[in-house]
């Protein structure tokens, strides 16, 4: 392997490890640790350091970590990169198991937008978290991960659905999305749902108060292309921006940066970010006020602080498909494996403007990287990301970012190798500039 492909074979080896935003948090949490760096916890009093390496977690899917630059936060400010850990998918309701005629079926909710149909005939099973009530009345979490194929939405065949290939498939939401999960017995389908997931976690279902399952594919992430120069997985957008500022960040972790810098990435994006643990919420803001106090920052430097930062939103771009030219606005079209692309709409849908623009393509110069414009076309409405809601948040210039990729939302994604180890280069520029 070459080195962009190492880079992306340790992608694939996180997406996999990581079919769910808790299980994406508890992976960068796991990476954290083997470069030492310290949880905090937000209920606790901080006692920081200079040089010092930390991260806190919100409620299992949600986690920012930093490490401490020696100069003052006024003179320097903050260089934080902003990605998120969910990704569209469906999500098993709390009263999903249910028969119908002689089958178990798991009813489930839309979680974000999903290509629907991606999902039909597909090896899928479930991943997230129960809530459970241990011997001490203690409420506590425990990851769930079932590695097998569990579920499958068999689509309907064409003898049935004569117009799918004119019309194009399509699933009601209500009544055609339940997942197929076993043949029905004599026991109700509620018990045998806990008890599966007693089976899975040794955690009796009589403790199980609740959970948080989302349905993923079981297949592994792979390389494709005559020189395996392109590879897929599920949750591109955005597991694979969540590592390549992860591994900008651990690059510089035997460095003493100037600046403080800061990992976020947030759940809940996917649905609007209007969560207490979404960008649109104050743990971002919170843990940046508590870094600046921590060192008896006055109230005013640590504004000052804040103007003299800087935030790279890092989201997936819209790589140009050649099969569907008309989808594309025609001067504005990035290419797989032609380097990070710049996203710009003037609606401010996404963040980016012509200073934070410009100071993106000087590190990419500086790095000998390529990189690229992206507009969406002007009759089609254009999608937005955590850099706008983050950036009038704060008051932090704030620029968005992505690498291409195909079938965004599909729940089998592709892009280009060279351009994460690209990505990867440029944001550790940014934080080491």
């Amino acid at each position: 392997m070459n080195t962009a492909q190492k880079c992306v074979s340790a992608l694939l080896n996180f997406i996999d490890e990581s079919p769910s935003p808790w299980h994406a948090a508890h992976s960068v949490e796991k990476k954290l640790l083997a470069h030492n760096f310290q949880e905090l916890k937000e209920t606790e009093s901080w006692s920081l350091e200079k040089n010092g390496h930390y991260y806190l977690i919100r409620d299992d899917s949600s986690i920012i970590a930093f490490i401490m630059g020696h100069k003052s936060l006024a003179e320097t400010g903050y260089k934080i990169i902003g990605a998120h850990t969910d990704s569209p998918s469906l999500r098993i309701k709390p009263k999903a198991p249910h028969y119908e005629g002689s089958l178990l079926r798991l009813g489930v909710e839309v979680y974000g937008g999903p290509i629907l149909a991606t999902f039909s005939d597909r090896d899928l099973s479930l991943a997230g978290r129960i809530s459970y009530k241990d011997n001490q009345n203690i409420i506590k979490t425990q990851l769930v991960h079932f590695k097998e194929a569990l579920l499958r939405l068999p689509n309907l065949a064409i003898h049935m659905n004569s117009k799918v290939n004119a019309e194009g498939l399509k699933f009601h939401k209500q009544n055609e999305l339940p997942l197929l999960l076993s043949c029905a017995n004599e026991q109700l389908p509620e018990q045998r749902f806990y008890k599966l997931l007693e089976k899975l976690t040794g955690i009796d279902s009589k403790q199980i108060l609740s959970w948080e399952l989302n349905v993923y594919d079981t297949q592994k992430g792979s390389f494709w292309g005559e020189n395996q120069e392109f590879y897929s997985n599920s949750q591109l957008d955005n597991l694979a921006s969540c590592d390549a500022g992860l591994q900008a960040l651990l690059d510089n972790k035997l460095k003493q940066p100037e600046a403080t810098l800061v990992c976020a990435f947030f759940d809940h994006e996917e649905i609007g970010s209007e969560t207490y643990k979404g960008a649109n919420g104050n743990f971002l803001s919170d843990t940046l006020a508590r870094i600046a106090f921590n060192f008896d920052e006055k109230q005013e430097n640590y504004h000052r602080a804040l103007a003299m930062s800087f935030m790279i939103s890092a989201d997936m771009a819209h790589a140009y498909q050649p099969n569907f030219p008309a989808a594309y606005e025609p001067n504005h079209k990035v290419m797989v494996n032609q380097g990070p692309v710049i996203k710009v709409n003037e609606n401010q849908r996404y963040s980016s403007e012509s200073v934070s623009a410009a100071m993106f393509i000087n590190w990419c110069q500086q790095e000998d990287v390529p990189y690229q414009q992206y507009a969406h076309r002007t009759d089609i409405p254009c999608g937005s990301t955590l850099g706008p809601m983050s950036s009038a948040k704060l008051g932090i210039r704030t620029v968005d970012v992505g690498n291409p990729m195909w079938a965004m939302h599909s729940i089998r994604e592709s892009a280009g190798v060279y351009d994460h180890l690209n990505m990867i280069k440029v944001l550790r520029r940014f934080f080491e500039n």
